[in-house]
């Protein structure tokens, strides 16, 4: 797990490598342990290193390989590394390492661009081929690792996070206009390839790029997800048994492939919970497990140490619960937000912050429950969207699901943002591709490959590795993800929703936690829009910058104010917080650079 980031020049120029430098340094947080170099010719190389297989220096990046006449620069883990290391050796080829970078290497120099398709795990990575000059470049399936880019007529840049990329001066950080309709319709989801500067892209999930040697692309798309019962029907308990084993096999894998301890970011929710109790089954003692929580609101609790304590007692974990003050979240949210490679809106986003930090001084590597949700159908617009039949597909779901329709949106902005009702066209798009037996098929199916991407888990991602602290998804395998789309849609809504989990977690955790009402991250402190908060937010959007942006209409943003609890979106977010958190990002991440270079 790492930062990486690198320089193509297309203009004949050598890399800048102080440019370089800065742009490593810029991904310093999401790789403590060590930082290299590498250039040659027109390329150039940077990376910074959270070591968790092979401690050792061989394991160091950028790695080259030089009989092969490859360097590879590489963020994430391949947990089926070993399998993959043994075909390898058995087809000739040595290693000089024990961990899975190399094998990357070898595999690429094997079975070339399709070398993604043999990959069991998360990754972003660059390959450079010295021998045919072409910079390759691949995305993990469900774009659980970031990878951000800048084509500009002079160089290709990339990078695990936009700040990296910023360091250029010759990038257009300016907004897009159609990533911020996505931006204030789909909670803060801007589908991949765009983000909201103009002159900033990210390589979708599923996805290879390759830069010829003389400058032209090809992108391809190397694994799809259908959405459809199998041709052999299964009975409920066949399927119960299928999801078991998948699930346990994906809790395994990440347990299994590390040199340092894994913990395990314990929620007090199903997901979470039946993690613990998967672990304990795969033969895991001792596990450490890790809670936060924040000061209660008249309205709601700040935290659920209630359940977890209960999963702690039966399992016995070595658990650790952090409290944390209000007056802390709201002191540490613009520092939490310099470390979003885009704006996220989630309230959770600083709770992942805060707990990273802690969790950090104690383990390098935690499991965490994230896409159970989306990938089972717990939310509640998923039963919503099931039982509306008759309604046309789109409205179906933008009437539970959209942040703003397009009428609000032209309300929102600006004049000279108006434009197409581009999330609609999109979603539209999405909903209506081949390769799925339902309409809720067709929901799971675009949630898991594009909102949940640029929503929970990017926010995972980035909030953790903030820390140099490693998230994985066992819910997001992408074999598990593979089965769990054949699930019949009534086994999943069952219960409320995840009712297939929730007949697996039966007697592996306690009732309690599997009954309770569906829980979120509590950060009462964000959630309810009064006293320091509001002050804040009216700090953010009254300032010169925000003005000067021209994004937000006064008139709207008034609003707002005079009644911040009034407007809230489907989804129960804070329309005036999705505003100040926009602004905010570009007021940390963006206007620095531009004033650094006035």
């Amino acid at each position: 797990m790492c930062g990486i980031c690198g320089e193509l020049r297309l203009d004949g120029n050598r890399p800048d490598p102080d440019l370089l430098q800065r742009m490593t340094d810029r991904l310093a947080r999401r790789g403590p342990d060590s930082a290299g170099h590498w250039q040659d010719g027109p390329l150039a190389f940077g990376h910074r290193r959270l070591a968790i297989i092979d401690l050792s220096a061989r394991s160091n990046q950028p790695m080259l390989d030089a009989a092969a006449g490859l360097a590879i620069v590489f963020n994430g883990t391949i947990y089926n590394y070993r399998e993959l290391r043994a075909e390898l050796q058995g087809r000739g080829h040595t290693f000089a390492s024990s961990g899975d970078t190399e094998v990357i290497l070898k595999a690429y120099a094997e079975w070339g661009e399709r070398c993604v398709e043999r990959l069991i795990g998360m990754f972003a990575f660059a390959i450079r081929n010295l021998r045919t000059q072409e910079l390759f470049l691949a995305r993990d399936r469900l774009g659980i690792k970031p990878l951000y880019y800048a084509r500009t007529p002079a160089a290709f840049r990339f990078a695990s996070n936009v700040q990296a990329l910023l360091e250029a001066a010759d990038i257009d950080t300016g907004v897009d206009p159609v990533a911020l309709h996505f931006q204030l319709t789909l909670h803060a989801v801007v589908p991949a390839p765009r983000t909201v500067l103009a002159g900033v892209r990210k390589l979708p999930p599923a996805t290879t790029l390759t830069i010829l040697a003389d400058g032209r692309e090809r992108q391809q798309t190397y694994w799809t997800l259908a959405a459809a019962r199998p041709a052999m029907a299964r009975s409920d308990d066949e399927w119960l048994e299928a999801v078991h084993e998948r699930l346990l096999t994906a809790v395994r894998r990440r347990m299994d492939v590390a040199d340092v301890p894994v913990g395990v970011l314990l929620s007090g929710g199903l997901d979470s919970s039946l993690l613990v109790a998967l672990l304990a089954e795969a033969g895991k003692e001792k596990l450490l497990t890790f809670s936060v929580g924040f000061e209660d609101q008249p309205e709601e609790k700040g935290s659920e140490f209630e359940y977890s304590d209960q999963v702690v007692a039966r399992y016995a974990t070595d658990h650790h619960k952090f409290l944390i003050p209000n007056g802390e979240v709201l002191k540490r949210l613009p520092e939490a937000v310099t470390c979003m490679a885009e704006p996220m809106v989630g309230q959770d986003a600083v709770a992942f912050f805060l707990l990273s930090e802690q969790v950090s001084k104690h383990v390098k590597v935690v499991q965490s429950g994230q896409g159970a949700d989306e990938v089972f159908a717990g939310y509640f617009w998923y039963p919503q969207m099931a039982a509306a039949e008759g309604e046309d597909s789109l409205a179906r779901f933008a009437s539970r699901y959209f942040d703003r329709d397009h009428a609000e949106f032209l309300q929102a902005v600006e004049p000279h943002w108006h434009g197409a009702d581009h999330s609609s066209e999109h979603i539209r798009r999405l909903l209506e591709a081949p390769g799925a037996d339902t309409y809720l098929d067709r929901v799971l199916r675009m949630d898991v490959t594009t909102l949940i991407v640029d929503d929970p888990v990017k926010r995972v991602d980035n909030m953790t590795m903030a820390w140099g602290l490693e998230a994985r998804v066992p819910f997001l395998d992408h074999e598990l993800v593979e089965l769990a789309m054949q699930v019949p849609p009534a086994l999943k809504l069952a219960e409320g929703g995840k009712g297939i989990l929730k007949r697996l977690a039966r007697g592996r955790i306690p009732d309690g936690v599997i009954d309770r009402p569906k829980g979120y991250f509590p950060v009462p402190a964000l959630k309810y829009v009064r006293g320091e908060f509001l002050d804040f937010m009216h700090g953010v959007l009254d300032t010169p910058a925000a003005r000067a942006r021209g994004v937000f209409r006064r008139e709207y943003l008034d609003t707002l104010f005079a009644a911040p609890e009034a407007w809230m979106t489907r989804l129960q977010g804070s329309k005036l917080w999705h505003a100040a958190l926009f602004e905010l990002w570009f007021q940390l991440n963006v206007d620095p650079v531009r004033g650094s270079r006035s």
